[in-house]
């Protein structure tokens, strides 16, 4: 990465602060999530990609390729939207009946299911390490979800510990989202595409939940749902810029800080507070994760991984 000139920012810096920009996004959007209250999950998520409808398909019909769709690609972005539309709803409901922070922490495990799903979807094989890290990040979900037949007193159960379940089955879906996303982006479909592809796909799947379970809402309740959608277009953005400025391997840890802003945001606004054990269970996961991405980019040399690190 060459260095900018005296008082620019190079595409790395850039990157960042873009992915900061995204992370404070998305946990902006959790809390928006959670200030609508009592209502279906189902309106709350096609509110969300409601926006992201509107917003992918103006950038669509601005494009030289308009609306165009590459040849193979319709399996993968029906996975993609399938898998991604189950995560969206249990990662709405989760943030909606548990702690914030332990929702998003629970769902940023998707990066390693999406590593074991690439084994399957794009024959990417994970070596050792990679898998000591994914079975790290999964001891880590265990304190955040903390079970109470392992941690007795100290443990949740019932109505407790259902939204966490939930919060790690959209984790899991997530993570196989992503797999598909990066096998068709990889084949060359455009990202603005799948954006629009899954948001439609969505909205009209969640149609027939939404009039099994409608109730009324309140003006305001249509305010924040509405600002969730915002808020879920803005990361998106962001996130799709800082990864257009610099590989996904250099800057793809700071995501993490999604789960900061959700938790300072829990605590100034709902006054959560995370206990002791999802604390140690975030240390854990973002360890993991840590490890793993300085693996990825060679700092570490275990194995075949043994050259070191361009600078």
């Amino acid at each position: 990465m060459t260095e900018s000139k005296k008082g620019r920012l190079t595409s790395r810096q850039k990157g960042v602060i873009f992915l900061l920009i995204s992370a404070f996004s998305f946990a902006v959007m959790a809390l928006f999530i959670n200030l609508a209250g009592d209502m279906p999950v189902f309106m709350k998520a096609f509110f969300r990609n409601l926006v992201a409808i509107a917003m992918s398909y103006i950038m669509l019909a601005r494009s030289p390729e308009k609306f165009k769709i590459k040849k193979g690609s319709m399996p993968g972005l029906i996975m993609r939207a399938s898998f991604g539309t189950i995560g969206i709803l249990a990662n709405f409901y989760a943030i909606s009946n548990t702690n914030m922070s332990d929702a998003m922490m629970l769902n940023k495990l998707s990066p390693f299911f999406a590593l074991v799903t690439s084994i399957f979807i794009l024959k990417e094989a994970a070596d050792g390490f990679q898998w000591a890290a994914i079975l790290t990040a999964l001891v880590g979900a265990v304190f955040v979800v903390k079970p109470s037949f392992l941690f007795g007193r100290f443990g949740v159960s019932g109505d407790s510990l259902f939204p966490l379940a939930v919060a790690l089955i959209g984790g899991v879906c997530a993570g196989i989202a992503y797999a598909f996303l990066r096998k068709i982006t990889v084949k060359g479909e455009r990202p603005i595409v799948v954006v629009a592809f899954f948001s439609t796909f969505s909205c009209i799947i969640l149609i027939p939940f939404i009039i099994f379970t409608f109730q009324p809402i309140t003006p305001l309740q249509l305010f924040y749902c509405f600002m969730t959608g915002v808020a879920a277009c803005f990361g998106q953005i962001f996130i799709s810029s800082a990864y257009a400025m610099c590989p996904a391997k250099e800057i793809s840890i700071y995501d993490y800080s999604t789960v900061i802003f959700t938790a300072l945001l829990g605590l100034v606004v709902l006054g959560e507070i995370p206990d002791w054990l999802s604390i140690i269970g975030y240390a854990i996961i973002i360890g993991a994760s840590v490890l793993n991405y300085l693996y990825n980019n060679n700092y570490l040399k275990f194995g075949q991984k043994n050259t070191p690190a361009k600078r």
